[in-house]
């Protein structure tokens, strides 16, 4: 019979999937307006 292995264990740090960079304020305005149009949109599409 084939023994049960555990996976390893893996850090918090390690395991983390990634993050938005909106260091720069350029960046952080196009990810808001682009957060607002979807919102915009999705108003006026209920509205028609």
């Amino acid at each position: 019979m084939a023994e049960k292995r555990e996976p390893p264990a893996i850090s918090g740090e390690k395991a983390r999937q990634g993050y938005i960079v909106l260091r720069t304020p350029l960046r952080r305005a196009i990810f808001i307006a682009g957060l607002a149009g979807i919102v915009i949109l999705t108003i006026i599409w209920t509205l028609v």
